[in-house]
Protein backbone atom coordinates (compact mmCIF):
# COMPACT_ATOMS: atom_id res chain seq x y z
CA UNK A 1 0.00 0.00 0.00
CA UNK A 2 1.20 3.85 -0.85
CA UNK A 3 -0.08 7.05 -0.56
CA UNK A 4 -0.93 6.35 -4.58
CA UNK A 5 -3.60 3.26 -3.31
CA UNK A 6 -4.75 5.43 -0.69
CA UNK A 7 -5.86 8.51 -2.74
CA UNK A 8 -7.15 6.59 -5.66
CA UNK A 9 -9.27 4.20 -2.78
CA UNK A 10 -10.85 7.05 -1.48
CA UNK A 11 -11.29 8.80 -4.59
CA UNK A 12 -13.25 6.29 -5.85
CA UNK A 13 -15.45 6.26 -3.00
CA UNK A 14 -15.72 9.71 -3.21
CA UNK A 15 -16.86 9.66 -6.60
CA UNK A 16 -19.15 6.90 -6.72
CA UNK A 17 -21.32 8.17 -3.18
CA UNK A 18 -24.83 10.37 -3.26
CA UNK A 19 -26.10 11.74 0.03
CA UNK A 20 -22.77 12.35 1.62
CA UNK A 21 -20.91 10.73 5.16
CA UNK A 22 -23.13 8.42 6.27
CA UNK A 23 -23.47 7.00 3.06
CA UNK A 24 -19.46 6.37 2.54
CA UNK A 25 -19.29 4.27 5.64
CA UNK A 26 -20.53 1.09 3.75
CA UNK A 27 -18.22 1.80 1.05
CA UNK A 28 -14.84 2.99 3.31
CA UNK A 29 -15.44 -0.29 5.42
CA UNK A 30 -15.75 -2.50 2.07
CA UNK A 31 -12.45 -0.81 0.55
CA UNK A 32 -10.52 -0.33 3.55
CA UNK A 33 -11.74 -3.40 5.54
CA UNK A 34 -13.21 -6.38 3.51
CA UNK A 35 -11.15 -5.91 0.23
CA UNK A 36 -8.08 -3.95 1.33
CA UNK A 37 -7.88 -5.47 4.31
CA UNK A 38 -5.87 -2.57 5.60
CA UNK A 39 -7.61 -2.27 9.20
CA UNK A 40 -9.85 -4.70 11.19
CA UNK A 41 -13.30 -4.48 11.52
CA UNK A 42 -13.00 -3.88 15.20
CA UNK A 43 -10.49 -1.07 14.67
CA UNK A 44 -12.99 0.13 12.01
CA UNK A 45 -15.64 0.43 14.21
CA UNK A 46 -13.79 2.91 17.12
CA UNK A 47 -12.56 4.78 14.20
CA UNK A 48 -15.79 5.54 13.06
CA UNK A 49 -17.55 6.01 16.21
CA UNK A 50 -14.29 8.69 17.13
CA UNK A 51 -15.26 9.94 13.42
CA UNK A 52 -18.92 10.32 14.48
CA UNK A 53 -18.27 12.42 17.92
CA UNK A 54 -15.34 14.61 16.33
CA UNK A 55 -16.46 17.86 14.78
CA UNK A 56 -16.74 17.63 11.29
CA UNK A 57 -18.51 15.89 8.36
CA UNK A 58 -17.81 11.93 9.26
CA UNK A 59 -16.75 11.60 5.87
CA UNK A 60 -13.62 13.10 6.31
CA UNK A 61 -13.03 12.39 10.18
CA UNK A 62 -12.90 8.63 9.09
CA UNK A 63 -10.45 9.43 6.25
CA UNK A 64 -8.44 11.40 8.05
CA UNK A 65 -8.65 8.58 10.65
CA UNK A 66 -7.57 5.46 8.51
CA UNK A 67 -4.86 7.48 6.56
CA UNK A 68 -3.39 8.46 9.86
CA UNK A 69 -3.62 5.08 11.05
CA UNK A 70 -2.11 4.06 8.14
CA UNK A 71 0.63 6.45 7.08
CA UNK A 72 0.45 8.75 9.51
CA UNK A 73 0.63 12.72 8.25
CA UNK A 74 0.98 11.72 4.81
CA UNK A 75 -1.98 9.26 4.60
CA UNK A 76 -4.44 12.03 6.40
CA UNK A 77 -3.33 14.34 3.03
CA UNK A 78 -3.57 11.72 0.13
CA UNK A 79 -7.48 10.34 2.12
CA UNK A 80 -8.81 13.50 2.40
CA UNK A 81 -7.90 14.74 -0.71
CA UNK A 82 -9.00 11.51 -2.22
CA UNK A 83 -12.33 11.90 -0.31
CA UNK A 84 -13.32 15.64 -1.03
CA UNK A 85 -11.83 15.97 -4.54
CA UNK A 86 -14.52 14.64 -6.32
CA UNK A 87 -17.06 16.62 -4.71
CA UNK A 88 -15.49 19.71 -5.12
CA UNK A 89 -15.09 19.06 -8.73
CA UNK A 90 -18.58 17.83 -9.26
CA UNK A 91 -19.68 20.93 -7.39
CA UNK A 92 -17.66 22.99 -9.52
CA UNK A 93 -18.94 21.14 -12.92
CA UNK A 94 -22.63 21.90 -10.80
CA UNK A 95 -22.63 25.38 -10.31
CA UNK A 96 -20.56 26.11 -14.01
CA UNK A 97 -24.16 25.00 -15.63
CA UNK A 98 -26.96 24.35 -12.71
CA UNK A 99 -27.88 28.58 -12.70
CA UNK A 100 -29.22 27.93 -16.66
CA UNK A 101 -31.08 24.13 -15.89
CA UNK A 102 -32.30 24.96 -11.86
CA UNK A 103 -36.08 25.22 -12.45
CA UNK A 104 -35.87 22.14 -14.77
CA UNK A 105 -38.81 20.07 -13.87
CA UNK A 106 -36.95 17.25 -14.71
CA UNK A 107 -33.72 18.34 -12.58
CA UNK A 108 -36.60 18.26 -10.17
CA UNK A 109 -37.46 14.84 -11.10
CA UNK A 110 -33.73 13.56 -10.87
CA UNK A 111 -33.57 15.21 -7.51
CA UNK A 112 -36.74 13.37 -5.93
CA UNK A 113 -35.61 9.85 -7.22
CA UNK A 114 -32.19 10.44 -5.59
CA UNK A 115 -33.63 11.38 -2.22
CA UNK A 116 -34.91 7.61 -1.12
CA UNK A 117 -31.84 6.16 -2.70
CA UNK A 118 -29.70 7.95 0.00
CA UNK A 119 -32.01 7.11 2.53
CA UNK A 120 -31.50 3.14 1.45
CA UNK A 121 -27.66 3.85 1.82
CA UNK A 122 -27.95 5.52 4.75
CA UNK A 123 -30.48 3.10 6.58
CA UNK A 124 -27.44 -0.21 4.91
CA UNK A 125 -24.84 1.88 6.95
CA UNK A 126 -26.27 1.82 10.01
CA UNK A 127 -27.63 -1.68 9.90
CA UNK A 128 -24.34 -2.97 8.79
CA UNK A 129 -22.21 -1.15 11.43
CA UNK A 130 -25.19 -2.29 13.87
CA UNK A 131 -24.74 -5.98 13.02
CA UNK A 132 -20.31 -5.65 13.59
CA UNK A 133 -20.89 -3.79 16.84
CA UNK A 134 -22.38 -6.59 18.76
CA UNK A 135 -25.90 -5.26 20.01
CA UNK A 136 -27.54 -6.82 22.14
CA UNK A 137 -30.78 -5.89 23.89
CA UNK A 138 -29.76 -3.20 26.23
CA UNK A 139 -27.99 -1.64 23.35
CA UNK A 140 -31.22 -1.93 20.91
CA UNK A 141 -32.82 0.00 23.66
CA UNK A 142 -30.78 2.11 24.54
CA UNK A 143 -30.07 2.97 20.55
CA UNK A 144 -34.39 3.70 20.52
CA UNK A 145 -34.19 5.79 23.17
CA UNK A 146 -31.09 8.03 22.11
CA UNK A 147 -33.23 8.25 18.58
CA UNK A 148 -36.40 9.60 20.74
CA UNK A 149 -34.18 11.96 23.08
CA UNK A 150 -32.58 13.26 19.78
CA UNK A 151 -36.19 13.26 17.60
CA UNK A 152 -38.88 13.99 19.61
CA UNK A 153 -37.68 16.01 22.85
CA UNK A 154 -34.69 17.71 19.89
CA UNK A 155 -32.16 16.82 22.64
CA UNK A 156 -28.94 18.11 21.33
CA UNK A 157 -26.51 15.03 20.52
CA UNK A 158 -23.70 16.62 22.28
CA UNK A 159 -25.45 16.06 24.87
CA UNK A 160 -26.11 12.52 24.55
CA UNK A 161 -22.41 11.78 23.20
CA UNK A 162 -20.75 13.78 26.98
CA UNK A 163 -23.07 11.41 28.01
CA UNK A 164 -21.97 8.19 26.59
CA UNK A 165 -18.48 9.26 26.86
CA UNK A 166 -19.33 9.60 30.91
CA UNK A 167 -20.89 6.17 30.93
CA UNK A 168 -17.96 4.72 28.90
CA UNK A 169 -15.19 5.70 30.85
CA UNK A 170 -17.35 4.69 34.09
CA UNK A 171 -17.68 0.93 33.29
CA UNK A 172 -14.35 0.87 31.99
CA UNK A 173 -13.03 2.02 35.17
CA UNK A 174 -15.78 -0.16 36.74
CA UNK A 175 -14.11 -3.16 35.04
CA UNK A 176 -10.63 -2.43 35.88
CA UNK A 177 -11.30 -2.27 39.24
CA UNK A 178 -10.38 1.63 39.76
CA UNK A 179 -13.45 2.84 41.44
Amino acid sequence: MNAIDLFITFFKIGAFTLGGGYAMLPLIEREVVDKREWIKKEEFLDLVAVAQASPGPIAINTAVFVGYKLMGIKGVIFSCLGSVLPSFIVIVLIAAVFTGIKNSPVIEKIFLGIRPVVAGMIFASVFRLGKSARINKISIIFVLLVAIAIWIFKITPIYIILLSIIVGVLRYLKRSNNI
